[in-house]
């Protein structure tokens, strides 16, 4: 037997602040064994109307998988003469604190690294649409002898865009051991799938992935978990490290993971289910992915391009809703103070005809002081004595077509010390019994942050219904749209209602919370034509573009480095376009500021203003003052960064026409409107390597943003593959595509290019024109 379990590392206050990585298994590596009698040197099997399984016997053997009639082009391969699935038996071990999760492989029992390939058919089953191709063997150790395994199916589906190939990787429920037959049974619960890659393959996808664009070379965990601290960058990382358990986080840390990828050789594939699984890139000519469980599922899938391999992704995983019109027609002001405050910045804002789509208070409910700056209560209603005259306030902004968002998340916290309680909504939730349990069967007081809070448990029936009548009163006063915050946080020792291992709901954990909201707002909506509400999001997994609203990044530090700064941004927002989240967006100016005697990390207005320019080509235009709000360069800080915010809003405006049109092609195709140059230059292989340089906005914007502290010019690339030449937005100068050139950018002059003679160009010059910015 195996064991599982958890260490929890919440309160340790001196800490490594070089915390050791993920100790998983390592590249699991074995020989393929056939028997040349039994299976013929080449061979052709037909996998329903669409694709084509090819077995050849040439060095040492190998499978590859065809999609007709390209039967030339392998989209899926094993690796000549190694094996392809491999199967381990060891013991798990999970660090936790607030959020972060480290996993750990210990006592490894058995590792079956080696193969045979002993039949390969076609059988009939009654819940396929096709007929499936089954390929049985064994994988076993050298040393402990051999273990029969159903080692892989495959089956076809049709679709109206085509078909993909879902691969099965399963074990029995009783081995047979062919050695030793008193030999006790084997709990397998690592598979490893191994298959070909090539040198210079570039993976992109693989959800939110903040540090790094083509993940070749690196091990790619899928684990819901706090983003961290720093990331990486120095010294930030060292410190938040040392006062919190692994706080910091590294480069693979991501709220929104996925397991999906797209390659540079237009090849695809995704896992199905939630258990914790690592894509293991770090050999020049494979892939393995190692699944935390018994059983691997996942589908190959087809397509000629990278636009048409999203489509097909998301096709399947399901696409956003077309984002209502009011919500990306101007800027969503974020603050916090009180109806007052709310009241002189918006007139303020007036005053220079800033285009305004709503003011998000996140501080509705209410703010307290915490060792890590501003935070909030966090029982889900308006603290009446903060927002004095809250429904009047809302009705106001109302008759100026401006609406009001607010704040919430699954946890509640206890309200002992908060004077003006109308409903208790912790308590009231512990009584239903519709919170997450511990192993005693009391409420599971998760650490996070500065406090201590209940999860609700969505696997309860009668969650749901409570927490959509939570909704149904914020809703009620006029609120029309809400952050729909955490959901990353699950423990993986928790107790259910549903009885479901807690390892696996954790990654489905976010899912379940955005489909709550977006069932509340579906019901609303049906009951009121010609309204709407949004919500958005920042932790999720594979199907969370589905059931979500809108995603921004979470909590960025307010600085310019590369892991968790102004260009993890970028690269956050173009990882996850990819990986279905089409419509993504990040705070502007960033969220974490840090104030240590040795450590201080504060929002310098350059950034802010640099910030601006950046988001104003995103989905959603959207300012945050930050845990620190008085450490921090906001936009009303001064009238620079007021007329500065404006113009930008103005900027952001010019351009909804189009933002219009390709929302709507979102929700039609998944294609994410914030766009990696390979997207649409899959050809050219300079484009590939671009980071967090430039991005496409659609495909008729290039932005080359200015991220970097103190410059004024930056270097852009104009891709191959283009008839049409790229214009800059305030100069007019045009650029030939396959050069690389630099671009003056001073402050509130981005380097901005349209095509020359694009109906899209010619409408935003316009309307730049039009709001007397060109």
């Amino acid at each position: 037997m195996t064991s599982f379990r958890t260490i929890k590392k919440h309160h340790k206050h001196i800490n490594n602040p070089f915390p050791s990585n993920p100790k998983t298994l390592p590249l699991i590596q074995g020989s393929l064994v056939f028997d040349p009698k039994t299976l013929p040197p080449h061979q052709f099997y037909d996998i329903g109307h669409d694709f084509q399984l090819n077995w050849s016997s040439s060095n040492g053997g190998s499978l590859s998988v065809c999609r007709k009639p390209s039967l030339s082009r392998s989209i899926w391969s094993t690796v000549p003469g190694r094996a392809f699935v491999s199967a381990a038996a060891a013991d798990t071990e999970v660090q936790e604190s607030r959020g972060s999760f480290l996993v750990k492989d210990t006592n490894i029992r058995l590792v079956c690294n080696h193969q045979t390939v002993e039949e390969i058919g076609v059988i009939q089953q009654s819940d396929l649409q096709a007929p499936a191709l089954l390929i049985k063997g064994r994988v076993f150790s050298a040393k402990r002898g051999s273990v029969r395994v159903e080692s892989g199916s495959l089956e076809v589906v049709e679709k109206k865009l085509g078909a993909y190939a879902k691969v099965v990787v399963a074990f029995p429920q009783e081995e047979e051991n062919v050695v030793k037959k008193k030999a006790p049974c084997l709990d397998f619960n690592r598979i490893f799938l191994t298959y070909s890659s090539e040198r210079s393959e570039r993976f992109y996808g693989f959800g939110e992935q903040f540090s790094h664009m083509d993940l070749k070379g690196k091990r790619v965990p899928m684990l819901v978990q706090e983003q961290g601290i720093g990331r990486g960058d120095q010294p930030i990382t060292f410190a938040a490290n040392l006062v919190s358990y692994r706080a910091g986080g590294d480069e693979s840390t991501t709220y929104a993971p996925s397991p999906f990828y797209i390659t540079s050789k237009m090849r695809s594939l995704y896992l199905e289910g939630y258990n914790y699984s690592v894509f293991d890139l770090t050999n020049d000519e494979s892939v393995q992915i190692q699944m935390y469980g018994d059983m691997l599922e996942g589908r190959i899938l087809n397509g000629n391009s990278p636009l048409e391999l999203i489509e097909r992704f998301t096709e399947t995983i399901g696409r956003p809703q077309e984002l209502p019109e009011w919500i990306i027609s101007g800027a969503v002001v974020g603050l916090q103070g009180g109806t007052d405050v709310v009241r002189d910045i918006w007139d303020q804002l007036q005053d220079m005809e800033t285009p305004i789509s709503a003011f998000w208070l996140q501080d509705w409910v209410g703010q307290r002081k915490t060792v890590i700056g501003s935070q909030l209560w966090w029982n889900w209603e308006v603290d009446s004595t903060r927002y004095s005259g809250w429904r009047q306030m809302i009705e106001d902004l109302s008759a100026q077509k401006i609406k009001v968002m607010t704040y919430c998340n699954p946890c509640l916290a206890p309200m002992d010390d908060k004077k003006n309680v109308g409903r208790h909504l912790f308590e009231e939730a512990n009584k239903l019994d519709i919170l997450v349990r511990d192993k005693n069967g009391g409420p599971y007081m998760v650490p996070n942050t500065a406090f201590d809070v209940g999860m609700i448990d969505f696997t309860h029936p009668k969650a749901a219904a409570w927490f959509k009548q939570i909704l149904q009163e914020m809703v009620d006063d006029g609120v029309r749209g809400w952050m729909a915050d955490f959901g990353e946080g699950l423990p993986v020792d928790a107790c259910l209602y549903s009885g479901e291992d807690p390892i696996t709901a954790h990654n489905r954990y976010p899912e379940i919370w955005a489909r709550v909201n977006r069932e509340f707002v579906e019901e609303w909506e049906s009951s009121r034509p010609g309204e709407s509400l949004v919500f958005f999001m920042r932790a999720g997994f594979r199907d969370s573009p589905k059931w979500a609203s809108l995603f921004w990044e979470g909590d960025q530090m307010v600085s310019w480095q590369a892991n968790d700064g102004i260009k993890s941004a970028v690269v956050g927002l173009l990882s996850s376009g990819i990986s279905g989240y089409a419509f993504n967006h990040s705070d502007i100016g960033g969220y974490c500021a840090v104030s240590l005697p040795f450590f201080k990390y504060q929002r310098s207005e350059e950034l802010l203003l640099r910030w601006m320019e950046l988001n104003a080509f995103t989905t959603v235009f959207r300012t945050h003052e930050g845990n620190k709000p008085f450490c921090n360069s906001q936009f009303y800080s001064n009238q620079k960064t007021l007329s500065h915010f404006s113009r930008f809003a103005k900027i952001y405006k010019a351009w909804k026409f189009y933002r219009l049109q390709l929302v709507k092609e979102a929700s039609e195709k998944g294609l994410p409107v914030c766009r990696h140059l390979f997207l649409h230059y899959p050809k050219d292989e300079h484009s590939h390597k671009l980071r967090y340089e430039q991005f496409l906005v659609g495909s008729e914007i290039l932005v080359a943003p200015v991220l970097d502290k103190g410059k004024e010019v930056v270097k852009v690339y104009f891709p191959q593959g283009e008839s049409q030449v790229w214009k800059h937005v305030w100069t007019g100068k045009l650029h030939h595509k396959g050069f690389e050139t630099w671009v003056e950018a001073p402050l509130g002059y981005p380097a901005i290019f349209v095509k020359d003679g694009s109906q899209i160009g010619e409408m935003f010059l316009q309307n730049l024109k039009d709001y007397n910015i060109l």
